[in-house]
């Protein structure tokens, strides 16, 4: 059976982008289960008290119902260089469990720190999250990322992201790359220059 999974982030007292997650949540569970009774995350999500001052990643393990839930206290890694990789036929549409595939790309980044997917010529994503490249003042993403993260969305609705066909060698056309996901905001991300992705 498929699995799925939500990472969703609490800070500042409360979970973040709960609408989003909760209609990517139910529109796959629609997608691969049929139509089912819409699950609400916020009746089912409650931060352990030991962590209500942090700054936590809750992890949502689901299929047709709920499976697990998860808290951690999350820090940011830092992602001071990427590796370009290229592969043609990966499908991450949907947030699987199952990561094999991305963690099969991730063995190759040799000497970096991540990678940035290239699919049919378009730069797509890092190994777990949505990418923005700065020109001038503007922050452009993939307009056909792997997987829509809530953040990007989010960002995208808000004005803050405008969405582009991003090939490769447009990289040269930017100052730096910042890498977002629901717990890495462009102000908290760690800041990449163009020279340290390498191909």
């Amino acid at each position: 059976m498929y699995q799925f999974i939500e990472t969703i982030c609490f800070e500042q007292g409360c979970f973040q982008r709960m609408e989003l997650h909760n209609l990517r949540l139910n529109r796959t569970r629609a997608h691969f289960f049929g139509k089912q009774q819409d699950i609400n995350l916020e009746l089912l999500l409650k931060v352990p008290d030991q962590l209500i001052n942090e700054t936590v990643k809750c992890t949502v393990t689901y299929g047709i119902d709920v499976l697990n839930i998860e808290f951690v206290k999350y820090t940011i890694r830092p992602i001071r260089s990427l590796r370009l990789v290229t592969d043609n036929s990966i499908d991450y549409a949907f947030k699987y469990a199952d990561r094999s595939k991305l963690n099969a790309l991730l063995n190759k980044k040799m000497e970096c720190d991540d990678i940035l997917i290239v699919k049919n010529g378009l730069i797509t994503d890092t190994s777990y999250a949505n990418a923005v490249f700065r020109h001038e003042n503007i922050w452009h993403s993939q307009q056909n990322p792997l997987l829509f993260g809530t953040r990007l969305e989010s960002y995208i609705r808000q004005g803050k992201v405008t969405p582009a066909l991003l090939r490769a060698e447009d990289l040269s056309r930017f100052s730096e790359v910042r890498i977002i996901n629901a717990m890495i905001s462009i102000e908290n991300s760690p800041v990449i220059p163009i020279d340290a992705i390498h191909f």
